[in-house]
Protein backbone atom coordinates (compact mmCIF):
# COMPACT_ATOMS: atom_id res chain seq x y z
CA UNK A 1 0.00 0.00 0.00
CA UNK A 2 1.12 3.65 -0.53
CA UNK A 3 2.26 6.10 2.55
CA UNK A 4 -1.60 8.01 2.39
CA UNK A 5 -5.02 6.45 2.45
CA UNK A 6 -7.37 6.54 -1.08
CA UNK A 7 -10.71 7.94 0.51
CA UNK A 8 -14.03 6.77 -1.11
CA UNK A 9 -16.63 9.85 -1.98
CA UNK A 10 -19.44 8.46 0.30
CA UNK A 11 -20.61 11.56 2.51
CA UNK A 12 -23.82 11.37 2.90
CA UNK A 13 -23.94 7.55 4.68
CA UNK A 14 -26.68 7.19 7.39
CA UNK A 15 -25.46 7.78 11.13
CA UNK A 16 -25.20 4.94 13.17
CA UNK A 17 -25.90 4.76 16.90
CA UNK A 18 -24.74 2.23 19.31
CA UNK A 19 -25.95 2.27 22.83
CA UNK A 20 -23.60 1.99 26.13
CA UNK A 21 -26.31 0.49 28.06
CA UNK A 22 -25.49 1.95 32.24
CA UNK A 23 -28.81 2.80 33.91
CA UNK A 24 -28.63 6.54 34.71
CA UNK A 25 -25.12 6.70 33.19
CA UNK A 26 -26.08 4.94 29.66
CA UNK A 27 -25.09 7.22 26.72
CA UNK A 28 -25.10 7.49 22.87
CA UNK A 29 -21.99 6.60 20.59
CA UNK A 30 -23.25 8.16 16.95
CA UNK A 31 -21.08 6.97 14.08
CA UNK A 32 -20.75 7.73 10.28
CA UNK A 33 -19.11 10.78 7.84
CA UNK A 34 -19.42 14.01 8.82
CA UNK A 35 -21.24 13.75 12.06
CA UNK A 36 -19.04 16.69 13.74
CA UNK A 37 -21.33 19.42 11.58
CA UNK A 38 -24.06 17.76 14.01
CA UNK A 39 -21.82 18.49 17.10
CA UNK A 40 -23.29 22.01 18.25
CA UNK A 41 -26.75 20.67 17.98
CA UNK A 42 -26.43 17.28 19.96
CA UNK A 43 -24.14 18.90 22.98
CA UNK A 44 -27.03 21.93 23.26
CA UNK A 45 -29.82 18.85 22.98
CA UNK A 46 -28.02 17.12 25.92
CA UNK A 47 -26.58 20.31 27.85
CA UNK A 48 -28.06 23.40 27.65
CA UNK A 49 -26.64 26.44 28.44
CA UNK A 50 -23.48 24.46 29.04
CA UNK A 51 -19.85 25.96 28.34
CA UNK A 52 -17.11 23.85 26.88
CA UNK A 53 -13.22 23.20 27.54
CA UNK A 54 -11.99 21.65 24.30
CA UNK A 55 -8.57 19.22 25.26
CA UNK A 56 -6.87 18.67 21.99
CA UNK A 57 -3.12 18.49 20.82
CA UNK A 58 -1.03 20.49 18.71
CA UNK A 59 -1.66 18.12 15.60
CA UNK A 60 -5.65 17.64 15.68
CA UNK A 61 -5.64 21.10 16.66
CA UNK A 62 -4.48 22.65 13.38
CA UNK A 63 -6.69 19.98 11.37
CA UNK A 64 -9.72 20.50 12.87
CA UNK A 65 -10.01 22.96 16.34
CA UNK A 66 -11.17 25.97 14.28
CA UNK A 67 -13.68 24.08 12.51
CA UNK A 68 -15.03 22.73 15.32
CA UNK A 69 -15.08 25.43 17.77
CA UNK A 70 -16.98 27.60 14.72
CA UNK A 71 -19.59 24.51 15.04
CA UNK A 72 -20.14 24.76 18.38
CA UNK A 73 -20.03 28.34 18.19
CA UNK A 74 -23.30 28.71 15.49
CA UNK A 75 -24.66 26.39 18.31
CA UNK A 76 -24.45 28.72 20.80
CA UNK A 77 -21.89 26.80 22.65
CA UNK A 78 -19.17 29.17 24.73
CA UNK A 79 -15.75 27.48 24.17
CA UNK A 80 -12.26 27.60 25.95
CA UNK A 81 -9.57 25.60 23.69
CA UNK A 82 -6.75 23.92 25.84
CA UNK A 83 -3.65 22.13 23.66
CA UNK A 84 -1.07 20.18 24.49
CA UNK A 85 1.73 18.24 22.88
CA UNK A 86 1.00 15.43 20.84
CA UNK A 87 2.20 11.95 21.82
CA UNK A 88 2.21 10.01 24.42
CA UNK A 89 4.61 12.04 26.61
CA UNK A 90 1.31 14.83 27.76
CA UNK A 91 -0.27 11.69 29.35
CA UNK A 92 1.68 12.61 32.88
CA UNK A 93 1.46 14.42 36.57
CA UNK A 94 2.47 17.66 34.87
CA UNK A 95 0.12 18.10 31.91
CA UNK A 96 -3.01 16.67 33.81
CA UNK A 97 -1.97 19.66 36.70
CA UNK A 98 -1.91 22.38 33.95
CA UNK A 99 -4.93 21.68 32.54
CA UNK A 100 -6.57 20.83 35.84
CA UNK A 101 -5.70 24.86 36.37
CA UNK A 102 -6.45 25.72 33.08
CA UNK A 103 -10.33 24.55 33.22
CA UNK A 104 -10.82 26.19 36.82
CA UNK A 105 -8.46 29.33 35.41
CA UNK A 106 -11.22 29.38 32.67
CA UNK A 107 -14.43 29.56 35.39
CA UNK A 108 -15.68 26.23 33.90
CA UNK A 109 -18.59 25.11 36.46
CA UNK A 110 -19.35 21.12 37.48
CA UNK A 111 -22.26 21.48 34.75
CA UNK A 112 -19.91 22.53 32.39
CA UNK A 113 -18.04 20.14 29.39
CA UNK A 114 -14.63 18.82 28.78
CA UNK A 115 -14.46 17.99 25.16
CA UNK A 116 -11.74 15.76 23.96
CA UNK A 117 -11.17 16.64 20.63
CA UNK A 118 -8.50 13.88 20.04
CA UNK A 119 -6.94 9.99 19.59
CA UNK A 120 -6.59 8.19 22.98
CA UNK A 121 -3.69 10.16 24.76
CA UNK A 122 -6.09 13.13 24.43
CA UNK A 123 -8.92 11.40 25.74
CA UNK A 124 -7.91 9.33 28.52
CA UNK A 125 -5.89 12.87 29.94
CA UNK A 126 -9.23 15.03 29.00
CA UNK A 127 -11.55 12.54 30.96
CA UNK A 128 -9.40 11.83 34.05
CA UNK A 129 -9.42 15.97 34.18
CA UNK A 130 -13.29 16.00 33.45
CA UNK A 131 -13.63 12.87 36.12
CA UNK A 132 -11.30 14.91 39.07
CA UNK A 133 -12.09 18.75 38.47
CA UNK A 134 -14.83 19.64 41.03
CA UNK A 135 -15.14 16.08 41.64
CA UNK A 136 -16.87 15.39 38.58
CA UNK A 137 -17.68 17.53 35.46
CA UNK A 138 -19.42 16.66 32.22
CA UNK A 139 -17.13 14.79 29.52
CA UNK A 140 -18.27 14.40 25.68
CA UNK A 141 -15.65 12.37 23.53
CA UNK A 142 -15.39 13.32 19.66
CA UNK A 143 -12.23 10.83 18.99
CA UNK A 144 -10.21 11.87 16.03
CA UNK A 145 -8.42 8.03 15.68
CA UNK A 146 -9.39 4.89 14.02
CA UNK A 147 -8.25 3.24 17.34
CA UNK A 148 -10.05 5.95 19.72
CA UNK A 149 -13.21 5.79 18.14
CA UNK A 150 -13.30 1.87 18.50
CA UNK A 151 -11.57 1.63 21.72
CA UNK A 152 -10.00 4.14 23.87
CA UNK A 153 -13.23 6.25 23.67
CA UNK A 154 -15.50 3.74 24.70
CA UNK A 155 -16.30 2.20 28.19
CA UNK A 156 -14.65 4.97 30.36
CA UNK A 157 -11.44 4.27 31.15
CA UNK A 158 -9.32 7.53 31.80
CA UNK A 159 -5.88 8.55 33.27
CA UNK A 160 -2.27 8.88 32.66
CA UNK A 161 1.09 7.41 32.38
CA UNK A 162 3.56 6.73 35.82
CA UNK A 163 7.05 5.85 35.62
CA UNK A 164 5.72 2.25 36.98
CA UNK A 165 3.93 1.18 33.85
CA UNK A 166 0.94 2.52 31.14
CA UNK A 167 -1.88 3.67 32.43
CA UNK A 168 -1.67 3.03 36.27
CA UNK A 169 -3.04 6.10 37.21
CA UNK A 170 -6.76 7.16 36.41
CA UNK A 171 -10.22 6.78 36.86
CA UNK A 172 -13.51 4.85 35.81
CA UNK A 173 -15.12 7.75 34.18
CA UNK A 174 -18.24 7.42 31.57
CA UNK A 175 -18.45 10.26 29.35
CA UNK A 176 -22.05 11.85 28.22
CA UNK A 177 -21.20 11.29 24.11
CA UNK A 178 -19.24 10.05 22.09
CA UNK A 179 -19.69 11.15 18.57
CA UNK A 180 -17.07 9.24 15.72
CA UNK A 181 -16.61 11.19 12.41
CA UNK A 182 -14.91 8.26 10.38
CA UNK A 183 -14.68 11.28 7.79
CA UNK A 184 -12.09 12.79 10.03
CA UNK A 185 -10.31 9.55 9.32
CA UNK A 186 -9.58 10.29 6.30
CA UNK A 187 -6.34 12.64 7.83
CA UNK A 188 -5.06 10.12 9.40
CA UNK A 189 -1.47 9.15 8.36
CA UNK A 190 -1.87 5.53 6.98
CA UNK A 191 0.68 4.25 9.89
CA UNK A 192 -1.89 5.52 12.58
CA UNK A 193 -4.78 4.05 10.98
CA UNK A 194 -2.97 0.61 10.31
CA UNK A 195 -1.98 0.52 14.15
CA UNK A 196 -6.43 1.58 15.34
CA UNK A 197 -7.27 -1.16 12.70
CA UNK A 198 -5.22 -3.76 15.39
CA UNK A 199 -8.07 -3.20 17.82
CA UNK A 200 -10.83 -3.69 15.33
CA UNK A 201 -8.89 -6.93 14.57
CA UNK A 202 -8.76 -7.37 18.08
CA UNK A 203 -12.67 -8.03 18.82
CA UNK A 204 -12.92 -10.57 16.10
CA UNK A 205 -9.99 -12.28 17.68
CA UNK A 206 -11.22 -12.13 20.81
CA UNK A 207 -14.93 -13.32 20.92
CA UNK A 208 -16.47 -12.95 16.80
CA UNK A 209 -14.77 -15.46 14.41
CA UNK A 210 -17.69 -14.09 11.97
CA UNK A 211 -16.41 -10.49 12.67
CA UNK A 212 -12.37 -11.22 12.18
CA UNK A 213 -13.42 -13.55 8.65
CA UNK A 214 -15.60 -10.44 7.59
CA UNK A 215 -12.21 -7.98 8.25
CA UNK A 216 -10.49 -10.64 5.89
CA UNK A 217 -12.73 -10.20 3.38
CA UNK A 218 -13.21 -6.08 3.70
CA UNK A 219 -10.23 -4.60 4.66
CA UNK A 220 -9.42 -2.84 1.90
CA UNK A 221 -12.45 -0.79 1.99
CA UNK A 222 -12.61 -0.47 5.53
CA UNK A 223 -8.70 1.39 4.57
CA UNK A 224 -10.98 3.47 1.33
CA UNK A 225 -13.09 4.60 4.29
CA UNK A 226 -16.46 3.23 2.17
CA UNK A 227 -19.79 2.25 3.83
CA UNK A 228 -17.58 -0.47 5.52
CA UNK A 229 -15.54 1.19 7.94
CA UNK A 230 -18.39 3.01 9.55
CA UNK A 231 -19.78 -0.99 9.94
CA UNK A 232 -16.34 -1.88 11.46
CA UNK A 233 -16.52 1.02 13.67
CA UNK A 234 -20.22 0.10 14.64
CA UNK A 235 -19.57 -3.05 15.23
CA UNK A 236 -16.13 -2.51 17.20
CA UNK A 237 -18.12 -0.33 19.48
CA UNK A 238 -21.21 -2.71 19.85
CA UNK A 239 -18.94 -5.19 20.90
CA UNK A 240 -17.05 -2.94 23.80
CA UNK A 241 -20.12 -1.74 24.69
CA UNK A 242 -21.85 -5.03 26.11
CA UNK A 243 -18.70 -5.91 27.67
CA UNK A 244 -18.48 -2.34 29.44
CA UNK A 245 -22.30 -2.97 30.18
CA UNK A 246 -21.70 -6.20 31.87
CA UNK A 247 -18.41 -5.25 33.51
CA UNK A 248 -18.23 -1.67 33.99
CA UNK A 249 -15.13 -1.77 35.94
CA UNK A 250 -12.69 -5.10 34.81
CA UNK A 251 -13.57 -7.17 37.54
CA UNK A 252 -13.95 -9.96 35.14
CA UNK A 253 -15.20 -10.40 31.40
CA UNK A 254 -13.94 -6.78 30.36
CA UNK A 255 -10.38 -7.89 31.01
CA UNK A 256 -10.80 -9.97 27.43
CA UNK A 257 -10.80 -6.98 26.18
CA UNK A 258 -7.12 -6.67 26.95
CA UNK A 259 -5.82 -9.42 24.20
CA UNK A 260 -2.40 -8.70 23.21
CA UNK A 261 -2.11 -5.54 25.73
CA UNK A 262 -0.30 -7.41 28.43
CA UNK A 263 2.81 -7.71 26.04
CA UNK A 264 1.73 -4.33 24.05
CA UNK A 265 2.11 -2.61 27.00
CA UNK A 266 4.98 -4.06 28.62
CA UNK A 267 6.89 -3.61 24.68
CA UNK A 268 5.61 0.25 24.42
CA UNK A 269 7.24 0.73 27.92
CA UNK A 270 10.29 -0.87 27.01
CA UNK A 271 10.77 1.90 24.17
CA UNK A 272 9.85 4.74 26.74
CA UNK A 273 7.43 5.13 24.79
CA UNK A 274 9.26 6.76 21.89
CA UNK A 275 6.32 6.50 18.78
CA UNK A 276 9.20 6.65 16.43
CA UNK A 277 9.70 2.96 17.33
CA UNK A 278 6.13 2.19 18.40
CA UNK A 279 2.96 3.46 18.49
CA UNK A 280 0.06 1.31 20.90
CA UNK A 281 -2.18 -0.56 17.94
CA UNK A 282 1.26 -1.71 16.66
CA UNK A 283 2.38 -3.21 20.59
CA UNK A 284 -1.25 -4.36 20.39
CA UNK A 285 -0.51 -5.83 16.97
CA UNK A 286 2.65 -7.70 18.18
CA UNK A 287 0.68 -8.56 21.35
CA UNK A 288 -1.95 -10.39 19.96
CA UNK A 289 -0.05 -12.39 17.95
CA UNK A 290 2.67 -13.32 21.16
CA UNK A 291 -0.77 -14.50 22.63
CA UNK A 292 -1.67 -16.04 20.18
CA UNK A 293 1.87 -17.98 20.00
CA UNK A 294 1.93 -18.14 23.58
CA UNK A 295 -1.28 -19.97 23.61
CA UNK A 296 -0.29 -22.46 20.70
CA UNK A 297 2.61 -23.36 22.60
CA UNK A 298 0.71 -24.14 25.68
CA UNK A 299 -1.23 -26.72 23.33
CA UNK A 300 -4.19 -24.68 23.57
CA UNK A 301 -4.97 -23.59 19.78
CA UNK A 302 -3.98 -25.26 16.48
CA UNK A 303 -0.92 -23.44 14.75
CA UNK A 304 -2.82 -22.84 11.57
CA UNK A 305 -4.63 -20.03 13.48
CA UNK A 306 -2.17 -18.60 14.08
CA UNK A 307 -0.72 -18.81 11.07
CA UNK A 308 -4.03 -17.10 9.40
CA UNK A 309 -3.70 -14.17 12.26
CA UNK A 310 -0.39 -13.51 11.04
CA UNK A 311 -1.41 -13.46 7.68
CA UNK A 312 -4.13 -10.67 8.20
CA UNK A 313 -2.32 -8.62 10.40
CA UNK A 314 0.83 -8.59 7.61
CA UNK A 315 -1.74 -7.54 4.89
CA UNK A 316 -2.38 -4.77 6.31
CA UNK A 317 0.59 -3.39 7.09
CA UNK A 318 0.66 -4.03 10.58
CA UNK A 319 4.05 -5.50 12.77
CA UNK A 320 3.99 -9.16 14.32
CA UNK A 321 7.17 -10.11 15.48
CA UNK A 322 9.40 -8.45 18.52
CA UNK A 323 12.16 -7.90 15.62
CA UNK A 324 9.77 -5.80 13.92
CA UNK A 325 10.81 -3.00 16.42
CA UNK A 326 13.53 -0.46 15.42
CA UNK A 327 16.76 -0.61 18.24
CA UNK A 328 17.55 -2.69 21.00
CA UNK A 329 15.50 -3.89 23.36
CA UNK A 330 15.84 -5.31 27.15
CA UNK A 331 15.87 -8.97 28.22
CA UNK A 332 13.24 -10.90 29.00
CA UNK A 333 13.49 -9.87 33.06
CA UNK A 334 13.03 -6.72 32.37
CA UNK A 335 10.09 -7.17 30.32
CA UNK A 336 8.96 -9.40 33.20
CA UNK A 337 9.40 -6.86 35.64
CA UNK A 338 7.05 -4.43 33.36
CA UNK A 339 4.25 -6.96 32.78
CA UNK A 340 4.55 -7.73 36.84
CA UNK A 341 3.24 -3.91 37.04
CA UNK A 342 0.34 -4.42 34.90
CA UNK A 343 -3.03 -3.43 35.87
CA UNK A 344 -4.19 -6.87 35.45
CA UNK A 345 -1.75 -8.51 38.01
CA UNK A 346 -3.34 -9.23 40.99
CA UNK A 347 -1.65 -10.11 44.93
CA UNK A 348 1.29 -10.60 42.27
CA UNK A 349 -0.16 -13.28 40.05
CA UNK A 350 0.09 -12.45 36.00
CA UNK A 351 -3.82 -12.60 34.03
CA UNK A 352 -3.09 -13.18 30.70
CA UNK A 353 -6.00 -13.41 27.84
CA UNK A 354 -5.21 -16.23 25.87
CA UNK A 355 -7.30 -17.79 23.30
CA UNK A 356 -8.33 -21.39 22.10
CA UNK A 357 -9.25 -20.29 18.43
CA UNK A 358 -10.17 -17.37 16.24
CA UNK A 359 -13.18 -15.63 18.49
CA UNK A 360 -12.28 -17.87 21.50
CA UNK A 361 -10.27 -16.09 24.02
CA UNK A 362 -10.41 -16.40 27.85
CA UNK A 363 -9.36 -14.67 31.04
CA UNK A 364 -6.60 -17.38 32.63
CA UNK A 365 -5.46 -16.42 35.77
CA UNK A 366 -2.29 -17.55 37.96
CA UNK A 367 0.41 -17.84 34.17
CA UNK A 368 3.25 -19.24 35.41
CA UNK A 369 6.01 -16.60 34.98
CA UNK A 370 8.73 -18.88 34.15
CA UNK A 371 6.53 -19.99 31.42
CA UNK A 372 6.18 -16.29 29.99
CA UNK A 373 9.94 -15.73 30.86
CA UNK A 374 11.39 -18.59 28.84
CA UNK A 375 8.37 -17.89 25.91
CA UNK A 376 10.09 -13.82 25.59
CA UNK A 377 13.21 -15.13 25.71
CA UNK A 378 12.68 -17.19 23.02
CA UNK A 379 10.56 -14.61 21.00
CA UNK A 380 13.80 -12.05 21.50
CA UNK A 381 16.57 -14.49 20.31
CA UNK A 382 14.90 -15.31 17.17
Amino acid sequence: MTDMLAIADNDDLALQTVRVDLGARSYDIVIGRNVLDQAGTRIVNLKPGARAAIITDETVGKLHLDRFRQILTDAGVETTALTVPAGEASKRFEMFERLCDDVLAARMERGDIVLALGGGVVGDLSGFVAASVRRGMSFIQVPTTLLAQVDSSVGGKTGINSRHGKNLIGAFYQPDLVLCDTAILDTLPLRDFRAGYAEVAKYGLLGDAEFFAWLEDNWQAIFAGGPERDEAVARSCQAKADVVAEDEQEAGRRALLNLGHTFGHALESAVSYETERLVHGEGVAIGMMLAHEFSHQLDLLPKEDVTRVERHLLDVGLPTRIQDIPGQLPPAETLMDIIAQDKKVSRGNLTFILTRGIGQAFVEKGVDPSLVRDFLSEKLAQ
